[in-house]
């Protein structure tokens, strides 16, 4: 496939998103919850998907070793959503995230990618701790965030967001 690492669950494989992954990458970031929970990221064709994974997900890729994972169900190879380790503009750390299409929500997927990505984060990546963001009406996200261990200390806003935002971390 590619030098990047992809790991391995009990269900679901994690592959480091890339330009092949367009497609999939366009429907989920134009999902209504993307858009009300994540925001518009103002793609609308799969160009503009392609430009996006090559200008945000790919540099940091490179970078550090770790990014966006597209997650791929093992059962049938259908690409179900994505979670991933981000080094965010305005944050201090790094941030672990999730999102999912409507149809694989509340099956256990998130914790099962976001705990093997906390793991590894530690263990493989040296991370010493792990932070996470969202909004305050995401309380789905909250839940999971704390079922990963992740403790809520306070609030912070992103850069060109006004939006206050809640901030988890968890220290390895």
């Amino acid at each position: 496939m590619s030098q990047y690492l992809q790991f391995e669950t009990e269900r679901l494989i994690l592959k480091p998103t890339l330009e092949e992954d367009a497609e999939f990458i366009l429907n989920l970031f134009n999902t209504p919850k993307w858009l009300k929970y994540v925001g518009d990221r103002n793609l609308k064709t799969i160009e503009d998907a392609k430009a996006y994974i090559k200008t945000k997900m790919l540099p940091q890729l490179n970078r550090l070793g770790y990014s966006n994972y597209t997650l791929i169900k093992k059962a049938d190879n259908c690409k179900i959503g994505i979670c991933g380790l981000y080094d965010r503009d305005g944050l201090d750390g790094i941030d672990i995230g999730f999102a999912f299409f409507p149809e694989y929500e509340r099956k256990g997927y998130a914790f099962e990618s976001a705990n093997k990505l906390k793991t590894i984060a530690f263990s493989q990546f040296g991370l010493k701790d792990l932070n996470a963001i969202t909004v305050k009406d995401n309380t789905s996200s909250q839940k999971l965030l704390e079922k990963l261990g992740l403790k809520l200390v306070g609030t912070t806003t992103l850069p060109d967001d006004e939006e206050e935002l809640l901030f988890y971390k968890i220290e390895k």
